[in-house]
């Protein structure tokens, strides 16, 4: 199950105009499922990205990756950075899980691909996580095939961000992160207007370094808090996995520039990337795709003149800071493992609107 709330109203970034649904949904064909397990000192799960309909092994679509910090283990970006392509849809759960949910990939295409690993080539799983143990106890290894099953069956265009999925039990700034998600509209001078998403499984951050459309929060969350302000920190030990999606037709060498413009938003939000944190771009479209099958024809698209891309670049920066402020936002204050909590940033500052200037 799924916990869902209403959408919490949150800070707007930048000036370009959002999608309906303001989420990575709004590009043509992209879902997004998840499968939430929370109860007791199990809090995680598993939340899936697909970038179409069809068979993402059969129709690759163009994609590359960009390694901030890498500080992670993920499964899958080798091949995505050799062939530009994705064969499946783009997994998300917590750090230990990634074996269980790439066999569940792998099990998954060969069911729909009988002959994978004879006729046909094997197939590269792509699967990201953070790292959940402050909520979740992480040793249970309680994410199973049947998790990621149910995410991928759950994919549709409403997007439930916060507390939800893979993001149940990730920390953000030393308060409750998740999933957040945005969308942003694009036009270019030569070939018109494009959409693109932005989703983010937010788990990094201290708690000095909180800024919110460039406005410091610490001192008024530790006052919320009843807290002194920390002189003393932990070292930085989260992550941040942050997928952007368009329907500009980019290929892989340009899809890895726009993969690096999310750092752009990340930083705004106050990070720096730290020594500890695993921060991950991929980028992918789904203007075309690219054959597994070699008897069928390679596309042959027009693709969006370098000189365009600014728009897009605009929009993966200000789309990657508007999730990380959708997960804060949209985030249900979660106990987990041996009562740990992080509580909701909008339930320690009820009157954000207001230190904001919003």
């Amino acid at each position: 199950m799924t916990p869902t709330a209403p959408p919490r109203p949150a800070p707007r970034v930048g000036r370009l105009p959002r999608g309906p649904r303001d989420a990575i949904t709004d590009v043509p064909g992209v879902t997004v499922g998840h499968c939430t397990l929370a109860e007791g000192d199990v809090q995680t799960g598993v939340t899936v990205v697909r970038p179409h309909g069809g068979d993402p092994y059969r129709d690759r679509v163009p994609a590359a990756g960009v390694v901030l910090n890498g500080f992670g283990k993920s499964v899958g970006l080798m091949q995505v950075e050799e062939l530009g392509v994705l064969e499946t849809p783009v997994a998300l759960t917590n750090t230990v899980s990634v074996p269980a949910v790439a066999a569940a990939q792998i099990r998954a295409a060969i069911a729909d691909n009988p002959e994978i690993g004879r006729a046909l080539p094997t197939l590269n799983p792509l699967v990201f996580e953070c790292n959940d143990g402050y909520l979740n106890d992480i040793q249970r290894m309680a994410v199973a095939a049947c998790h990621y099953r149910d995410a991928l069956d759950a994919a549709g265009s409403a997007v439930a961000e916060g507390s939800v999925g893979a993001g149940r039990g990730l920390s953000t700034f030393g308060l409750k992160g998740g999933i957040g998600t945005a969308s942003r509209r694009v036009r270019t001078r030569a070939r018109g207007r494009f959409t693109l998403g932005t989703l983010v499984l937010s788990n990094f951050g201290k708690p000095s370094q909180i800024r919110v459309c460039g406005t410091p929060l610490a001192a008024h969350l530790w006052a919320a808090a009843g807290e002194p302000e920390s002189g003393a920190e932990p070292p930085e030990k989260g992550s941040i996995i942050m997928i952007v999606a368009t329907d500009a037709p980019l290929d892989a060498r340009q899809l890895r520039r726009l993969a690096l413009r999310a750092g752009a938003g990340l930083a705004r939000t106050g990070s720096v990337f730290g020594h500890g944190s695993g921060d991950i771009a991929l980028a992918f479209t789904t203007a075309y795709t690219v054959p597994q099958d070699p008897a069928r024809p390679m596309p042959a698209p027009a693709l969006l003149h370098d000189a365009e891309l600014d728009p897009l670049f605009e929009a993966a920066a200000d789309g990657v800071e508007q999730a990380i402020i959708h997960a804060l936002w949209r985030a249900q204050a979660v106990t987990g493992r041996d009562g740990h909590r992080r509580d909701a940033l909008t339930d320690l500052l009820p009157g954000w609107a207001e230190i904001l200037g919003a």
